[in-house]
């Protein structure tokens, strides 16, 4: 089943947009690994926003294959762990290389630490030229650096690339809320909050550092849930449920 093409109404807001998904999102209802349907139905979620002449950055987490702070709390070290979910994010950007391309969407799988037989390096000018080529650049290894998530690295990398906004696509929340709305009925959602009061208030938007990045680089934050089917899309357009991260 293919997605509707998008109408006049769909106009999107944003230029260049940054998408960060986690890497559980990839694992459908697996407990581990890659579910290719899932990857697939948000490779359409992208295609769809890139077919409005959106111009696309993504970086994905590498939780569903491993996690750096699960290895160093079990005893591995903390560098070697993290080194090792950095790889784990370069397999699963290349499975949505190429499930972008089966689609006929030309993608750049850019990463943090040299791997040359298999991604490019990460060089700003390039990655800009590539985004200014209405290639989806899937940035890649984190930020090439221990002790950082891939929270940190999209927001660097959309600091980096000039983007409008950073899309947090979560699964089962359509937004912020003051509690885990699925253990509390009585959780309530933001429409708009601060970035203080999400650092203040301890919300879990993205982590700390991130947050802060974005704060000082007046980088607003959506957070949606990607699990809808068009939803990616629909926000971008200004509906659906979802909260703005600001100042």
């Amino acid at each position: 089943m293919t997605d509707p093409a998008p109408t006049p109404a769909d106009a999107p807001n944003y230029k260049r947009v940054m998408l960060k998904v986690s890497g559980e999102a990839l694992m459908g209802d697996q407990g581990y690994g890659l579910h290719p349907p899932t990857v697939a139905r948000i490779a359409r979620e992208v295609k769809a926003v890139h077919e409005m002449g959106v111009e696309i950055c993504l970086v994905i987490g590498g939780g569903n294959i491993f996690r750096g702070l699960q290895g160093s709390a079990q005893g591995m070290e903390r560098t070697t762990a993290d080194y090792m979910g950095m790889l784990a994010t370069v397999m699963n950007a290349l499975a949505m290389q190429a499930a972008l391309e089966s689609l006929g969407v030309f993608t750049r799988v850019i990463s943090a630490i040299p791997m040359d037989q298999i991604c490019e390096p990460y060089i700003r000018r390039r990655a800009v030229r590539h985004l200014e080529k209405k290639r989806v650049c899937i940035f890649t290894a984190g930020t090439g650096n221990p002790y950082f998530t891939t929270d940190t690295a999209a927001a660097l990398r959309a600091s980096e690339m000039a983007c409008d906004a950073i899309f947090m696509g979560k699964n089962g929340v359509d937004g912020v809320y003051d509690k885990d709305p699925r253990q509390h009925a009585d959780a309530k959602r933001y429409d708009k909050i601060t970035y203080d009061e999400a650092l203040a208030r301890n919300l879990k938007v993205m982590d700390t550092s991130a947050l802060a990045l974005a704060r000082d680089n007046n980088l607003p934050i959506i957070v949606f849930e990607l699990d809808q089917p068009g939803g990616f899309r629909s926000i971008l357009a200004g509906e659906g449920p979802h909260t703005i991260v600001h100042r």
